[in-house]
């Protein structure tokens, strides 16, 4: 560790700068979820607020920012590895480094002792410190730290700076209340607090005068939003009756508490899109006792049972393989399970333990991890055959997609997602249309993941 002092909270406000005093290029790369990708937009408008500028191009930056995660081991390695690519260029160049978000908070005396080149270290609920940070660093060689958690920071006041697209992306509350035992949030983003649901629609109103035409609402429990009298399911159709857009999706609904209203608004409304994602994690009693889940399998099946009485809703998950204890027996009721539901698609992890959740502390993690990669390829195989066969079912039918932008492969090619977010993917000939427009595509060809097709009527163009 360096003899460099530490730059506590409590010392910012004698030695803090009304602008950086000149435009320091930041690049920055963020890990994880959607909720990561919104707030490094609520980290790239505080800092342009105070002078900073940003670059992609890490070659040009002053400072080098990660955006992290914790849920899951090879986040941790991905920082890891970057870390040790810019050390070398630090000590040439003096580089500021800095780490935010989820691994700042859970693991800041461990980056703090091992990776000594780290200067800032800042939190989610912390991110309006980081321009002081970021200038003291600079100016004065002073590392700081900023990893408070807040009972009632929700950044409600900052207009998020994005980039260009149709999707938009708002956190309508932050934290999480239920810890589960194996997850992380709670301790890393605090516990549950929600936005005013004012500024959260005039937010949607904004993307939306900005070209935005699918807004997904996210937060790590959204069906515990509460503000005064609205919760969830009254936001979600409040959204969705603003002018221009097309379509509205949320992530992620806990199975516990799934309220009556929210799914009536699935059903009902036009543009909210009918697909859930109903995490599993696992389909055996004991283990999701373990896990802290809150309910049983026959309940989780209940609410399937309700959901798909409802019409045409698809479903997706998350599955834990390899969790603490689980026996083969206890696995095969989650592979049997996801082979019985049949979802549109699943996200499989291997379970690893993170420090300071109820899991690391109560149970050993003693699955072998030979074991719980076979698992896991289990599962995801299984789920790779099960996606395919409902994929090729559109063969020969039409969707509706809305048009998103150039296909990862080709700039000759569009991309876009069905109503129930699988891709699509067709050619650029055979319709001369714009990002944002929804389109009818005949669908010829499939894969587990993606849909391909032609615009074979007219030009495929739908009203809305």
């Amino acid at each position: 560790m360096s003899d460099m002092p530490l730059l506590l909270p409590q010392r910012l406000k004698a030695e803090s700068s009304v602008t950086a005093k000149r435009g320091y290029q930041i690049y920055m790369e963020t890990f994880g979820c959607q909720m990561n990708e919104y707030d490094t937009e609520l980290v790239r408008s505080i800092m342009k607020a105070r002078g900073f500028q940003f670059t992609p191009v890490d070659e040009e930056a002053d400072i080098i920012l990660f955006n992290t995660c914790a849920i899951r081991e090879n986040a941790h390695n991905r920082l890891y590895g970057h870390l040790a690519r810019y050390k070398a260029r630090k000590k040439e160049r003096g580089l500021v480094i800095g780490v935010l978000g989820c691994m700042a908070q859970n693991l800041k005396q461990e980056l703090l002792d091992s990776r000594s080149w780290i200067d800032v270290l800042v939190g989610p609920d912390a991110y309006r410190q980081l321009p002081d940070l970021l200038t003291n660093a600079l100016e004065h060689q002073r590392r700081g730290l900023a990893v408070d958690l807040s009972e009632y920071e929700t950044y409600s006041q900052i207009v998020p700076d994005r980039g260009d697209g149709v999707n938009g992306w708002i956190a309508v509350m932050r934290g999480c209340d239920n810890f589960c035992s194996f997850c992380v949030v709670p301790y890393t983003r605090g516990r549950e607090r929600s936005r005013d649901p004012e500024g959260i629609l005039e937010e949607v109103k904004r993307l939306v005068s900005q070209g935005v035409r699918q807004i997904t609402l996210l937060g790590q429990n959204v069906n515990s939003y509460r503000s005064g009298a609205w919760d969830f399911s009254r936001l979600l159709v409040a959204v969705a009756d603003v002018p221009g857009l097309h379509r509205v999706r949320f992530t992620s609904p806990h199975p516990k508490d799934f309220p009556p209203a929210l799914l009536e608004a699935v059903a009902q409304h036009p543009i909210i899109c009918n697909q859930i994602h109903l995490p599993l994690q696992s389909a055996n009693d004991r283990m999701l006792e373990r896990m802290g889940r809150g309910y049983t399998r026959r309940e989780y099946l209940v609410l399937v049972e309700a959901i798909l009485k409802k019409g045409p809703i698809v479903l997706t998950t998350d599955l834990i393989c390899g969790f603490c204890g689980e026996t083969d027996e206890e696995f095969h009721d989650t592979y049997n399970l996801v082979k019985e539901m049949e979802y549109q698609a699943a996200f499989v992890f291997k379970y690893s333990e993170r420090k300071h959740t109820i899991a690391a502390r109560k149970f050993p993690d003693d699955v072998s991890e030979q074991v719980k990669g076979y698992r896991t390829n289990e599962i995801i195989e299984l789920q790779k055959e099960i996606s395919l066969q409902k994929n090729q079912a559109w063969i020969g039918r039409e969707v509706e997609v809305m048009i998103e932008g150039d296909a990862k492969k080709s700039d000759q090619q569009w991309m876009g997602h069905t109503e129930h977010n699988v891709t699509v993917v067709w050619p650029k000939e055979s319709l001369n249309g714009l990002p944002g427009e929804l389109v009818s595509i005949s669908i010829h060809d499939a894969t587990p993941s993606t849909l391909y097709g032609m615009v074979t009527k007219g030009d495929g163009r739908r009203e809305k």
